[in-house]
């Protein structure tokens, strides 16, 4: 079988059980070989090196411009690894595997020794997670080692939830991309560190405090929001938390709020913005397509279905890129549930923010 190349990078897009079995052989032995391997995942596409290799892990961080200080999530075939790789797996841990594994959960335990440290960015706790796609888990089980993976995309753009995604990042710097289609969560998995009492949320996705606290019956403190730039001290407890992250090449302009203010607030930025002669790009919820007349918006979907928004985040910002705006107005969505998540993705992603200021204005808090 002879696989495209996109700049020496192979596509291994199987489309059959036949080529899908070869394809898995390919990828589980590049990465035991050393190489890097994009994948798919139910959250989004992942760059995979095997996580006890230095040498093969410092090849991500290459390829990715990835900050050395920036600790990577591995990826495990079942909560059975998890023991071989974490010092202590505690029974939170184990109660949350039961429920969430495989899925978009990422937990946060002490490290044993035989983890690198150039996996944990110098880091005593290392991140495990059991992804949920199917060819993720025949990947790790073929491979037969623990796979280190941060999102396969150029570090501090939107992540990759296609492999023509992963492509456009990082054709020419990666081995192989193993093509597994759409990504069904769309932003990258929720992580919660176990390595105190109580558990602390780290980054906000499809599984949610909420969710964490029903089943362990007990208080999970938040700590997503925790504000870290990249002159901060102290070290990177999780993957999101310092650098600038899911930014497009055009700069995003956030509008908080709801509503009719919300809806004024958008259009009086967007329209100053097309008096300067920019090109503009919107990116909006179903229920505000009809008041803007911008010839470039995307939808995202509707503010009732969160799950559907999240899929579509980062494609959404992508596309836009690819549309050749040269500024983004972007809407904002409530706080709740999965809408932390996704608002998030957007606050890391936006060069500046407008917020209500609870006297019926808005001001700017980032920029």
């Amino acid at each position: 079988m002879q696989w495209p190349q996109v700049r020496g990078t192979l596509l291994l897009s199987p489309h059959s059980d036949r080529l899908e079995e070869k394809a898995l052989m390919l990828a589980a032995s590049f990465l035991r070989e050393g190489k890097l391997v994009a994948f798919p995942t139910e959250t989004v596409y992942g760059l995979g090196a095997n996580a006890l290799n230095p040498l093969a892990v410092s090849q991500i961080f290459k390829a990715k411009g990835r900050p050395a200080d920036n600790p990577l999530i591995v990826h495990i075939a079942g909560i059975e690894q998890a023991f071989a790789l974490a010092r202590e797996v505690p029974p939170e841990a184990r109660l949350l595997a039961r429920y969430f594994w495989p899925g978009p959960l990422t937990m946060v335990l002490p490290k044993h020794q035989n983890i690198p440290n150039i996996t944990t960015a110098g880091l005593s706790s290392v991140a495990l997670r059991v992804p949920s796609h199917p060819l993720a888990l025949r990947l790790i089980r073929e491979a037969g080692i623990p796979i280190a993976a941060p999102s396969a995309n150029i570090s501090g753009s939107p992540s990759p939830t296609t492999a023509a995604h992963v492509l456009a990042d990082l054709a020419g710097h990666i081995d192989a991309v193993l093509d597994g289609g759409h990504c069904s969560v769309g932003l990258e998995s929720t992580v919660v560190s176990l390595l105190s009492s109580p558990p602390a949320l780290l980054r906000p996705g499809w599984v949610t405090r909420g969710m964490l606290e029903d089943i362990l019956k007990k208080k999970v403190m938040d700590f997503s929001a925790l504000h870290m730039d990249e002159q901060s001290p102290g070290p990177v407890l999780s993957p999101g938390m310092k650098y600038r992250h899911y930014a497009p090449q055009a700069p995003l302009f956030l509008v908080e709020g709801e509503g009719e203010p919300q809806r004024r607030q958008l259009m009086a930025l967007a329209e100053g913005f097309v008096m300067q002669g920019r090109r503009l790009g919107l990116l909006l919820f179903e229920e505000s397509k009809s008041y803007f007349s911008a010839p470039v918006k995307v939808v995202l979907g509707s503010r009732s279905d969160p799950a559907a928004v999240a899929r579509r985040l980062f494609y959404a910002l992508r596309k836009l890129d690819f549309l050749g705006v040269d500024v983004i107005v972007a809407e904002g969505l409530e706080e709740k549930d999965l809408g932390k998540a996704i608002m998030n993705r957007l606050r890391k992603a936006a060069l500046k923010i407008m917020r209500p200021d609870g006297k019926g204005g808005f001001l700017w808090v980032k920029g």
